[in-house]
């Protein structure tokens, strides 16, 4: 993540106080962050966060976002829909690394009522320090999913 591209943030009605949580964190660590969750949030329109989020990842090659729903799996779909996102729901540290590592993910997605906060900050964290791999088999599949 470059130093002047802040890191992304969205959250839906369900996700909203884990992304709170997780916004200290990431305050608290001293990063910069963008918060488009607007600030009345419709009941279930996720897909434009979503969106939102995911356009801005995808054109800017070290730019990271974090999106959290109730579950994950609907800001994951939406996000996903985006030529260049790769987003990723994630329950454990072991599974941000291997996003990250193995799959270039650039969009953690978190689910508001499936991961507490404490959880979701050590996710967070390791999500944000792992690098991509470089291994040939894996960089061929990131360009297989980008095309």
């Amino acid at each position: 993540m470059s130093e002047h591209s802040p890191l992304l943030l969205g959250a839906d009605h369900a996700g909203f106080r884990l992304k709170e949580s997780v916004k200290r964190h990431l305050l608290d660590q001293g990063l910069l962050v963008e918060d488009v969750t607007p600030e009345q949030i419709p009941d279930d329109d996720y897909p434009p966060i979503a969106h939102t989020v995911a356009e801005a990842v995808a054109h800017q090659d070290d730019r990271m976002g974090i999106l959290i729903c109730g579950s994950g799996f609907g800001m994951d779909m939406a996000a996903n829909r985006v030529k260049g996102a790769r987003a990723a729901v994630v329950r454990t540290v072991e599974e941000a690394v291997l996003a990250r590592k193995d799959d270039h993910a650039n969009i953690l997605v978190l689910g508001g009522r499936m991961t507490d906060a404490e959880e979701a900050n050590r996710i967070t964290d390791a999500f944000l320090t792992t690098p991509y791999s470089q291994a040939e088999r894996h960089m061929r599949r990131v360009d297989e999913l980008d095309a």
